[in-house]
């Protein structure tokens, strides 16, 4: 029996920093900045490393720091990074029985360019992990899991309603943080599956986009009205903090000062400890300031998984977050 089963992408990254990569301001830019460098020129880069990232493996990763049975479910090409994939979570003690390996495909690759600041833009090949489907998945296997923490899975409706309902069958619990991909669905088409989660997990820009909405409490009463009874929902701001509502009110917990290095992977160490913390404790309090810690650590370090908290902290650091209602 398993006390957690990630889903999600499983790649190999590389991060290269560089003094050369610039912040330009502009409308051209969907986000309305741009990570460049010369066009037509040599970049020097200053450093690279390499790691496997992936929303499956970065949150069994803290899953499996904190000391719960895991596995992952995820699909990987039969090629060198997708062996360096499976033996990276065998050796952090990680069950990798349920990652596949596709011979028709490549292992997902990420390449991410990082400036001097830790801003960072990522360039992503999904490869196989994009034609995740329900006969990748060894239903019967899954169902020795008490708990799916669920990441992206390329926008697969289908699978997801597959995976929601066989999770809803077997009284597994569902915590869930889709991506860009599942949020452009619309609120419409996932409402069905908010609802059948226990902890409903997303950034600020991606809330804004499935509710429609702008201030945080109308997002939240939004939110509110489709989670289920006893689900929490979960809102993170980056480097301002998170929210948390527990269906009643609404929490705020300001971020941890840190020198940042890199924050690929906040997310996922944000969402994974609190999902963590929830099993152990099932306390939303202690949850919430776990995961502050958590995420702290990830950006200090290069990668999405080494500067993660290898052991649960002492009461004493997790006093030093503050909680307050709003």
């Amino acid at each position: 029996m398993y006390d957690i089963i990630s889903i999600g992408s499983a790649t190999k990254d590389v991060f290269l920093i560089s003094k050369g990569f610039k912040l330009i301001k502009s409308k051209k830019f969907k986000t309305g900045v741009g990570e460049c460098f010369a066009y037509g020129s040599k970049v020097e880069i200053g450093d690279i490393y390499y790691d496997t990232g992936g929303g499956g493996t970065n949150s069994a990763w803290t899953f499996a720091n904190f000391g719960l049975k895991t596995s992952v479910v995820s699909k990987v090409g039969d090629d060198i990074f997708g062996l360096e994939i499976m033996h990276a979570l065998s050796a952090n003690k990680i069950n990798s029985s349920n990652l596949v390996m596709d011979k028709s495909g490549k292992t997902g690759y990420s390449t991410i360019l990082i400036t001097p600041g830790g801003d960072r833009t990522i360039l992503v090949y999904r490869g196989v992990s994009s034609s995740f489907n329900e006969h990748d998945f060894n239903w019967s296997k899954l169902k020795k899991t008490k708990a799916f923490y669920i990441s992206s899975l390329a926008g697969n409706l289908a699978l997801l309603k597959k995976i929601f309902n066989f999770a809803t069958r077997n009284k597994i619990k569902i915590s869930w943080n889709p991506g860009s991909s599942e949020i452009k669905l619309g609120k419409q088409k996932l409402a069905g599956l908010i609802k059948q989660t226990a902890n409903f997990n997303v950034n600020l820009e991606e809330a804004k986009k499935l509710t429609g909405k702008k201030d945080i409490k109308a997002i939240f009463n939004d939110l509110n009205k489709i989670a289920g009874k006893y689900s929490f929902v979960l809102v993170t701001d980056g480097s301002n903090g998170a929210y948390l509502s527990d269906g009643v009110l609404i929490y705020y917990v300001k971020a941890l000062k840190a020198k940042v290095v890199n924050t690929t992977g906040a997310g996922d160490a944000f969402g994974s400890a609190f999902t963590a913390g929830l099993i152990l404790q099932n306390d939303w309090d202690y949850a919430l300031r776990l995961a502050v810690l958590n995420s702290k650590g990830v950006i200090q370090q290069m990668g999405a998984k080494k500067g993660l908290i290898s052991k649960l902290p002492n009461k004493a650091s997790l006093n030093k977050i503050k909680i307050n209602i709003i």
